[in-house]
């Protein structure tokens, strides 16, 4: 396995891009995967997306994913439009960074549902072919909250009904948990379907209902069974990136290195 970091876990540290790939890399990581808010914001403050690449490449850091926010696969069509527009710009960037994937969310379904899959089928077709014009890949993520491309089983619906060789999805350890996903439908993902997965844990309480994005604990710190998971990974060869993906005050009230390297130690221990 490989190891890699999803920014937002130190996000209220205060870390410039520059400073957490060189933190990462230096606590042992072999990837990072920023948000594209963050890269944005770099570029307004003077960065330049180059010199990000050569520093990563430098550190022998994969940047492995991007996390953008565009509504690919909404029904208004004025408002996909905007959303294939962002998706068009987020790409550019991924390409400039030298980064092969980008995360394709349920953006747009949070709070209502009704999406026909055969229309996310031929919408994320469409997505994938403007990734290629840039190399770069969309990863169909599933949202636990989402009213529609919430389960593993919509996304995995998505991606084989596509009928396009790189479709892939995001497996979210916790996002599953949300929709009541078991942990051992990951084996029902075939070799090469799962091209990231977002590391994480939640805790008995507060329940699955009304559990968010901000109780997810360490990995191991929680009640996932992480016997499973493995087992799971492991039967359909996944040999790609675990992503660390944490939005707790408590770890970002801690220093972001500690926070880091306790999160690498926590995953190898519970997947190697």
């Amino acid at each position: 396995m490989k190891y890699c970091m999803n920014t937002p876990t130190i996000r209220e540290q205060g870390l410039t891009m520059p400073e957490s790939i060189d933190m990462l890399a230096d606590c042992g990581y072999d990837g990072v995967e920023p948000w594209i808010r963050e890269l944005d914001a770099y570029v307004e403050s003077g960065g330049q997306l180059s010199d990000l690449r050569k520093q990563a490449e430098d550190k022998n850091l994969t940047i492995v994913d991007l996390i953008g926010f565009y509504e690919w696969s909404v029904d208004d069509e004025v408002a996909r439009k905007t959303g294939f527009e962002e998706a068009r710009r987020c790409f550019a960037i991924a390409q400039e960074l030298g980064c092969k994937h980008i995360a394709a969310p349920p953006m747009g379904w949070t709070k209502q549902g009704g999406l026909d899959l055969w229309d996310a089928v031929d919408r994320y077709r469409e997505l994938i072919q403007l990734g290629r014009e840039f190399d770069v890949i969309p990863i169909l993520e599933f949202w636990g909250p989402a009213q529609s491309l919430g389960h593993l089983g919509e996304a995995l619906m998505v991606v084989v009904e596509s009928g396009m060789p790189e479709a892939c999805l995001l497996a979210d350890i916790y996002h599953m948990h949300k929709k009541g996903t078991p942990h051992a439908a990951l084996n029902h993902c075939g070799k090469d379907t799962i091209a990231l997965v977002h590391m994480n844990d939640y805790p008995a309480e507060p329940t699955r209902e009304t559990i968010t994005d901000a109780d997810r604990v360490m990995p191991g710190a929680g009640i996932v069974d992480w016997p499973t998971v493995r087992s799971a990974l492991n039967s359909v060869e996944y040999n790609g990136f675990l992503s660390l993906e944490l939005f707790n005050q408590d770890l970002w009230n801690q220093d972001a290195a500690v926070v880091a390297k306790d999160g690498l130690a926590a995953m190898r221990q519970l997947m190697e």
